[in-house]
């Protein structure tokens, strides 16, 4: 007597695994340098800010301490004007706050004057649309690449010389040859020799991960959340009648706007009456809040912010009875994060400005204070690393000056 046919069959069905978006530096058929393996990796750092709330709100938080209430100087006229679209020197360095955060660095086209005594004219680069070309002997980065179409370019293959918009180095000694040139802020990185990183590089994956969670919610609510029924019929319908009960499903009971409703179904027999079976919950809720609480204290962590109450986040504890330490909280980030960001800024615009003016120029920024709005508190005034007292006390008389109320100035020396 023969076996029986054993129609049992398994198979190791496939996940998809994360991949994730590196910064590799690469060398390519092309004078510049790919930043990440498909040249796209500062595209990628946007994708994240538009597509996690919780990384959006910490990158906004940091810029908007950055910016703080604006610039001043000794002589304000200076900061009127950068360029003859007439941008401020302010609003140049609002921009050089995102990008300095966003994507841990900042570029700006210098033009030098006809005569070449001084520089006439500068303006902000977007930094995600920029691309360094190689290195000479001498570990010297000469010529840097901007482009707005840096995918278009690069998906057909090889981009040919000229195609492309470029700038050589910024370089006071050879302002004659070179009149217009691009100041590149790379700050050092371990294992970067052309790009900057982003403070926050460790934590891509966990911003990643906020995003998908939201994915992951929000096509569980279109579509009926997770499946909660399973629906047996006995029909043995083909395929055209298959397909006409999934669709009549899906009609009555798929969708947010279908919650609540209640499923009707007629058979020609109960024999062939649909068997179904509710699908108890496995406890995901629990599981996906631990996971967003999880998601949030990591990204927290990595922009360096110690309280959520910064953010506008409420915690458990309430802010009433914790008013000191919302204060400690905040002096702690403005020093331990912000100050960097502004004095290495300031330390730019400082040269840059002393350059167009010929002349020394201290600059500072107003600091904020959202825990403080009345007339009565100190006003604190960042400046640059290289300032010296008798700037800072130039500076101080300048506010001073300017300020509606008599206010006590306090200037950050470092």
């Amino acid at each position: 007597m023969k076996n029986k046919e054993n129609k049992s069959h398994f198979a190791s069905i496939s996940r998809e695994k994360y991949k994730k978006n590196n910064s590799r530096e690469k060398k390519g058929d092309n004078k510049f340098i790919k930043f990440g393996e498909d040249n796209q990796f500062p595209s990628y750092l946007i994708h994240l800010y538009n597509n996690s709330s919780i990384h959006a709100s910490c990158v906004n938080a940091i810029v908007e301490a950055i910016k703080g209430e604006g610039l001043v100087t000794e002589n304000e006229d200076i900061l009127k004007e950068a360029n003859r679209t007439e941008e401020s020197w302010t609003e140049i360095y609002n921009k050089l706050a995102v990008d300095y955060k966003l994507f841990g660095g900042f570029a700006l086209e210098v033009i030098w004057s006809r005569d070449r005594s001084r520089i006439a004219e500068v303006y902000h680069i977007d930094f995600s649309y920029v691309r360094a070309g190689e290195k000479n002997y001498k570990g010297q980065c000469e010529q840097y690449y901007i482009s707005d179409e840096w995918r278009g370019l690069y998906t057909y293959g090889s981009v040919m010389d000229g195609e492309i918009a470029s700038l050589p180095t910024f370089d006071p000694s050879k302002r004659e040859e070179e009149p217009k040139q691009i100041y590149y802020h790379n700050p050092y990185r371990p294992g970067q020799k052309y790009y900057p990183l982003p403070d926050y590089m460790g934590a891509t994956k966990v911003i990643d991960l906020d995003g998908e969670v939201d994915n992951f919610h929000i096509n569980n609510i279109q579509n009926g959340l997770a499946p909660s029924l399973a629906i047996t019929t006995f029909t043995n319908a083909n395929d055209d009648e298959r397909n006409a009960i999934e669709n009549m499903l899906r009609m009555q009971y798929q969708g947010t706007d279908n919650a609540g409703s209640m499923l009707y179904m007629d058979v020609d027999d109960p024999v062939n009456a649909p068997q179904i079976t509710p699908i108890s919950s496995n406890g995901n809720d629990t599981y996906y809040t631990t996971v967003n609480d999880m998601v949030m204290q990591k990204i927290l962590t990595a922009h360096r912010i110690t309280s959520p109450a910064l953010l506008g986040i409420k915690e458990n504890t309430g802010l009433g009875n914790n008013a000191d330490e919302l204060e400690t909280a905040w002096n702690l980030f403005l020093n331990a994060v912000v100050l960097p960001y502004q004095q290495d800024i300031l330390g730019v615009l400082e040269y840059l400005l002393g350059k167009q003016v010929n002349e020394e120029v201290q600059v500072g920024v107003v600091q904020k204070n959202p825990l403080y709005e009345d007339d009565d508190n100190e006003i604190d005034v960042v400046t640059s690393k290289e300032a010296t007292i008798e700037e800072d006390a130039d500076l101080q008389d300048k506010v001073d000056e300017g300020s509606e109320s008599p206010n006590e100035l306090e200037i950050g020396i470092q």
